[in-house]
């Protein structure tokens, strides 16, 4: 009895994953997309950043941090402007507390859908998989019922549960790829932030701001 009911959403399961394959596919590329253009500039900027920071660093130009905090277009400007202002009432007292909370306050928006990227790509291919056992089991369950079907019929339904494990890798795929690729991002625009912060210490102990 159980066995029927298995073999009876077997027939109308496979559509259903691929299905929810197709959507996870619109989602993943829609979010892919949104990632690619809200990182772009907030990347070029933290590459711009780490460049100025180095060469304040070589001149020995730390009331460059002023300047910097001047641009608050950029998430580093933004960080070092609020840094210098703390710098300025509080000085270094509490000061990297303060600037980890900056990191954590953004660190949400900068992250924003990697995580459903890194669950499409590491879930998408066990559905399809999903999806190509519940093929099989039809096209054998179809073979037993169908006295006249020979080894085309069984081909055939094979061959169509296996589109559902490649409409998984499909997904995975760029999913994974752009995760990948965002997070390096991500960790790129962090790493400019600690340069803000290494840079807002030193000017401190340079100004006196203790």
């Amino acid at each position: 009895m159980l066995t029927e009911k298995i073999f009876t959403i077997a027939h109308y399961a496979d559509q259903v994953v691929l299905l929810i394959l197709v959507v996870m596919s619109v989602l993943s590329v829609g979010m892919i997309f949104e990632r690619f253009f809200a990182l772009k500039k907030t990347s070029e900027n933290s590459t711009a950043i780490r460049a100025k920071i180095r060469t304040y660093l070589a001149e020995n130009n730390l009331a460059g941090f002023e300047e910097l905090a001047k641009d608050t277009s950029s998430i580093e400007g933004r960080a070092a402007s609020q840094s210098l202002r703390h710098l300025k009432e509080s000085g270094t007292q509490g000061f990297e507390e303060v600037f980890n909370t900056f990191i954590l306050n953004e660190k949400p928006e900068q992250e924003k859908y990697l995580a459903v990227l890194a669950t499409i790509a590491s879930n998408a291919p066990f559905i399809g998989l999903l999806g190509t056992v519940l093929g099989i089991m039809k096209a054998f369950n179809d073979l037993s019922l169908a006295a006249d079907a020979g080894q085309q019929t069984v081909m055939a339904g094979i061959s169509t549960a296996l589109i559902a494990t490649a409409a998984g890798l499909f997904v995975a795929i760029p999913a994974g790829i752009f995760y990948n690729y965002y997070t390096r991002k991500v960790k790129g625009i962090y790493t400019s932030l600690e340069s803000v912060k290494e840079l807002g210490l030193a000017y401190a102990k340079k100004k006196g701001l203790n």
